[in-house]
């Protein structure tokens, strides 16, 4: 009886819709999902301080320039970004996922990577085109888009690996379906970084302000796509790789990172968004099924 009743409660844990197990607060993962949060909070708070020092007439505020400002924002989204990645895999390492994680999650992100790149788009990246003052009518407009389809694909996401949906069998494609949000939020930041740098270097924005909007664009359709992109979720203690091409692959990686500094980490971003494409179009397409013939007619 003892021995009956151990087994249905065993079962009862596993059971990611029952009520304790969907809520359960796992303190480590749920830790770096707040800092994830933190980090969005104080990118949201520099990206207001960074209006309030381009307004302010000594030109900065509590010390620091609009430039400064935005710096700090962009390393922020960058700190949240690790927090994101590490909540999920503490999570699957210590087997202690859960639904509420899952929501946890889902809400720090919008916040971190939806609602403070928006702040970023309206105020930096879309204002300063310098010529074009259709863009910076519409920059609220580009920059809700944007909000939008983030809050989309991260519903999507929630949706589409929910329990329900793989009880029977576990997905085995660990690709992510849409352009992550994190990813997008770093595309957003890293070509903040370049716009800044171009600005310390007295370099005209006229030239690239007609490819800012559609590449925000092409970047808040493609979160809410269904175009895959490779995920690092296979990638653990385990993996094996050979030495030479992964120490290869880190002196170049960290080189390109010395020398160019923001304008790899754009590279990056935008290699990362445009393979996914590539790939997307090379995939094959399943032959189109055909009507079957039925039996032959007797003869």
């Amino acid at each position: 009886m003892n021995f009956r009743r151990r087994n249905d409660d065993l079962a009862a844990r596993e059971d990611p819709y029952n009520v304790t197990q969907a809520s359960r607060i796992y303190f480590l993962p749920n830790l770096m999902t707040a800092g994830n949060l933190f980090c969005g909070f104080v990118a949201v708070i520099q990206c207001v301080q960074a209006r309030l020092a381009e307004t302010a007439a000594t030109g900065d505020y509590l010390g620091a320039t609009p430039a400064d400002h935005y710096r700090y924002a962009v390393w922020f989204i960058f700190g949240a970004a690790a927090f994101d990645a590490l909540d999920g895999r503490l999570a699957r390492m210590g087997g202690r996922e859960s639904l509420f994680g899952a929501e946890f999650d889902s809400l720090a992100d919008i916040i971190s990577f939806g609602f403070a790149p928006t702040l970023m788009v309206i105020y930096l990246i879309i204002s300063p085109t310098q010529g074009y003052e259709v863009f910076r009518n519409i920059g609220w407009f580009l920059g809700f888009v944007y909000l939008l389809c983030a809050a989309i694909r991260l519903a999507r996401f929630n949706v589409i690996t929910n329990p329900l949906l793989h009880r029977d069998k576990k997905d085995t494609n660990k690709d992510f379906v849409g352009l992550p949000v994190p990813a997008a939020a770093f595309t957003v930041a890293s070509l903040v970084l370049f716009l800044l740098r171009l600005a310390e270097n007295d370099r005209s924005l006229h030239r690239w302000g007609l490819a800012l909007p559609p590449l925000l664009g092409l970047i808040a359709v493609l979160m809410v796509s269904t175009v895959r992109y490779p995920s690092g979720k296979n990638i653990g203690l385990q993996t094996k790789t050979r030495l030479l091409p992964f120490v290869g692959f880190l002196v170049v990686l960290g080189g390109l990172l010395l020398l160019f500094k923001e304008i790899a980490l754009l590279v990056i971003a935008l290699g990362y968004i445009f393979f996914g494409l590539i790939r997307q179009w090379r995939r094959p397409r399943p032959a189109p099924r055909t009507k079957s013939a039925g039996p032959p007619a007797n003869l």
